[in-house]
């Protein structure tokens, strides 16, 4: 365990929280009157799962020495919350749907931001370990 708490592991797990709290709060999925649940909801759902996977990767990142293989898992985890919402699974056909018109952009925004944010940190860190391999 490293003494120092990783400042990108802290914002990669705000990001991380964002995601799976709103995607159950202020931007989650339509909600249908008859109680039916349509695509929308088992999108939400998805996006809740990777949201917490997201912030347990991040809460590792925090913790542990060797950061890499962590950055490296929440790559793809990542880009699965971003294909989640209406490439893997089907949304709402109205785009003034909450589902299309918010959930959407929003889960695509954060799991970009911790897709970039984790693939920056992971190429300082190669980097960095490349430039004391050479030296």
């Amino acid at each position: 365990m490293s003494k120092r708490i990783s400042a990108t592991g802290l914002v990669l797990l705000a990001l991380s929280l964002l995601l799976a709290i709103g995607i159950t709060t202020f931007f989650g999925p339509c909600i249908h009157e008859d109680g039916a649940y349509g695509a929308c909801h088992w999108a939400g759902q998805a996006e809740l799962g990777i949201g917490i996977v997201l912030a347990l990767q991040a809460l590792l990142l925090t913790l542990v020495r060797e950061k890499r293989g962590v950055l490296l898992a929440m790559l793809p985890t990542a880009v699965l919350g971003i294909l989640v919402p209406g490439t893997l699974i089907s949304l709402c056909q109205m785009s003034t749907m909450r589902c299309r018109s918010t959930m959407q952009p929003a889960t695509i925004i954060l799991s970009a931001l911790i897709l970039l944010i984790a693939a920056v940190r992971l190429l300082t860190l190669t980097l960095k370990t490349d430039r004391k391999a050479t030296h």
